[in-house]
């Protein structure tokens, strides 16, 4: 049963058709890696925590 709001005839349809297996919009990605993200996280957040408190050091914030 075809679309009640389909508006192109069979042939515009079937050259859409054909333009989407081509995967021209396609794109590689590389795998999602959570752990790296989560060591990512780490080091940016332990950079910061050790930042401050040497800045606070430096302040004579004790």
């Amino acid at each position: 049963m075809e679309n009640e709001h389909n508006k192109l005839n069979p042939e515009d349809q079937a050259k859409v058709d054909a333009f989407l297996k081509q995967g021209y919009n396609e794109t590689d990605r590389k795998p999602y890696r959570p752990l790296k993200l989560l060591g990512i996280l780490l080091v940016i957040v332990s950079f910061i925590t050790v930042g401050s408190l040497m800045l606070a050091r430096m302040s004579g914030v004790h």
